[in-house]
């Protein structure tokens, strides 16, 4: 039995780490992305449903850029396990183009929360002849300011 508690005190801990609550994950706060753009999310409600603003480091336009009004969803279902999917749609202020972004909020092995997202950005074109070039797809990656 000797030769037996080593192992079985392995076993335990390993069984008690599993059963550990996973870190939570806030998108409340100000964040940042890995081109400098800048999110503030003010509050997430009991629904999930949240607002805020976006001010973007890029565009395609010549125009002056704005922050703009940004409002989203967080999911919340009772399997929600601290890391939740979400999603907002940023409706620029300073170009005939909206954002739908999607994504989930994570911690990482460090303890940091990181946002991984990815968006559809669609913008006004002349006709239907051009929706061809009216959408672009891409991905981000915020972490807390």
């Amino acid at each position: 039995m000797v030769q037996a508690t080593p192992f079985l005190l392995v076993l335990f801990l390993a069984l008690g780490a599993y059963g550990l609550p996973a870190k939570k994950c806030s998108l409340v706060g100000h964040w940042v992305n890995d081109l400098g753009s800048n999110m503030t999310i003010e509050s997430v409600n009991a629904n999930g449903v949240f607002a805020g603003s976006y001010h973007t480091a890029v565009t395609a336009t010549s125009n002056e850029i704005k922050v703009s009004p940004l409002q989203g969803s967080q999911q919340r279902g009772p399997n929600q396990k601290g890391q939740p999917t979400f999603g907002f749609t940023v409706n620029w202020s300073f170009s005939e183009s909206i954002t739908v972004f999607t994504g989930q909020c994570f911690v990482d092995d460090d303890g940091k929360e990181v946002l991984k997202t990815m968006w559809l950005l669609r913008s006004r074109v002349e006709n239907i002849k051009s929706d061809w070039k009216a959408t672009r797809v891409g991905n981000n990656v915020f972490t807390r300011l």
